[in-house]
């Protein structure tokens, strides 16, 4: 069995909620699923891309935290 590991996209949107989305990785398949919605997916390729993408879309969450601090 290949070892699974996870890694999270976060993002807030204008009220200053939190939503996240979890990256699960096994092998090259990646599975996301949101916590806000109970979105899920499979994504091979660009899952985070993917993710930011439904941040954006679903939810408005646009605000990125890590950017600020560079």
């Amino acid at each position: 069995m290949l070892p699974m590991t996870t890694s999270k996209v976060r993002r807030w949107d204008q009220h200053g909620r939190e939503h996240v989305v979890q990256v699960q990785k096994a092998g090259m398949q990646r599975q996301l699923s949101c916590g806000t919605c109970d979105w899920r997916r499979k994504a091979q390729f660009l899952p985070w891309l993917k993710a930011e993408e439904h941040l954006e879309v679903a939810h408005q969450a646009t605000v990125d935290p890590s950017a600020s601090a560079r």
